[in-house]
């Protein structure tokens, strides 16, 4: 009798203990105890059936609208922005993309494309996948306007075609089945002229380099805008452009960014983004939410806010 065969293991690039201030558009945060880079689609099902029941996941697109604490993730890091990246035209007014492919990319394939509709996603400076998870938005237009379809894998491998009305989504809100998260886009567009839309993303883009500190290490916006009003203009009226804490600093471009000007920890950033929301409602008589995402274990001596904290 044949012996069985091995089960070849994952096909991806598997990594312990690696730093994720690497992957961060912030360019600070600890090690992940494990960091997987999937092949594909196959690949990465596969991995999620191996995976211990117990056992954390958490996923990654460009680390953008992301701070890892300094302690690192105790947790599976699974990186899409390496390996899902197919973008593809399905239908004349469809594209499909996959979790990683960053959203400037899709805008600029629409564009080529003679598709109008996804210009805005050129400011976004994250990846599909991520861009569903917060229906992040800019210059105008958000990310679930256009979805026609999603779709997603569970623990247990098992992938999934959901319409969007199997989930609720509000601004930088998204709520759908527990236990599942997205794989691709399939997003509904309007024929029309391509030229037009790839003058409208360099038009975009200008206004972006020229407004936003877009040369320098950041998250994107750290703040949501509150009801009527923007968290910059709340930020600069209340003082605080330019506020340093070690190497994290309030850009004076654009107040609702934070830079890193070189080796901030993310504990100096956490330490800024709490002294700009007490700040703000301190003067300004307003509580910002953060729009990024905070995750990850405190080293000795922090106060670091609790993730769904408000600072």
């Amino acid at each position: 009798m044949m012996p069985a065969p091995k089960n070849p293991g994952p096909r991806g690039t598997l990594r312990h203990d690696e730093p994720m201030a690497r992957h961060t558009s912030w360019r600070a945060g600890g090690p992940a105890r494990t960091f997987y880079e999937p092949a594909d689609i196959a690949d990465l099902s596969a991995f999620l059936r191996a995976l211990p029941a117990g056992e954390p996941v958490f996923w990654l697109g460009l680390g953008s609208n992301l701070l890892v604490r300094d302690g690192g993730l105790q947790a599976t890091v699974i990186a899409t922005a390496a390996m899902l990246k197919r973008i593809e035209r399905d239908a004349p007014d469809l594209v499909r993309a996959e979790a990683g492919v960053p959203c400037a990319k899709v805008a600029r394939f629409c564009a080529r494309n003679g598709l109008r509709g996804a210009e805005f996603l050129a400011g976004i400076p994250g990846t599909v996948g991520g861009a569903l998870a917060m229906n992040a938005g800019a210059f105008g237009g958000e990310t679930w306007a256009c979805v026609a379809a999603v779709e997603t894998v569970d623990r247990h491998g098992e992938v999934r075609v959901r319409p969007p009305g199997d989930f609720r989504v509000a601004y930088r809100s998204v709520a759908g089945p527990p236990g599942e998260w997205f794989l691709a886009a399939h997003l509904r567009l309007t024929p029309g002229a391509g030229r037009a839309g790839s003058a409208r993303i360099r038009e975009l883009l200008a206004r972006r380099s020229a407004t936003q500190p877009t040369g320098q290490a950041s998250c994107g916006s750290v703040f949501r805008n509150p009801p009527g009003d923007h968290a910059a203009r709340l930020i600069e009226a209340a003082g605080l452009k330019g506020t340093c804490i070690g190497a994290a600093c309030v850009s004076t471009k654009h107040a609702n960014f934070i830079v890193n000007t070189g080796g901030a920890r993310a504990a100096d950033i956490e330490a800024l983004i709490r002294l700009v929301a007490d700040t703000v409602a301190r003067t300004q008589g307003v509580r910002l939410e953060p729009e990024v995402r905070i995750v990850g274990e405190p080293v000795p001596g922090a106060t670091p806010l609790q993730e769904g904290e408000r600072p």
